[in-house]
């Protein structure tokens, strides 16, 4: 099982260096290495797992850009200080 994860991940991998797609690679749990891929207005999640399964979730934008006020829905989503915001802002 442990080769099959790896030759998946590998080959994966290779494809894509060989068509110089922008990916990271993260270990968030245990059992699995993320490997997030960057298109343009998407990013992929897939994660291969130590018993051979893939796991893919995709986040695709809707197209609809929004300004520097869409910081503030951050700190408020997650409890993040708004001076810091206030800050950035007036470095701009």
């Amino acid at each position: 099982m442990k080769t099959d994860f790896f030759n998946k991940f590998l080959t994966f991998l290779n494809q894509l260096e060989q068509q110089k797609i922008n990916y990271q690679i993260h270990h968030h749990r245990d059992e699995a290495v993320m490997i997030t891929v960057s298109l343009v207005g998407e990013r992929w999640e897939i994660e291969f797992l130590d018993n051979g399964d893939i796991e893919v979730e995709k986040f695709i934008s809707n197209g609809e850009i929004e300004g520097e006020e869409a910081l503030k829905e951050i700190c408020e989503r997650e409890k993040l200080d708004n001076s810091l915001i206030e800050q950035i802002s007036l470095l701009g």
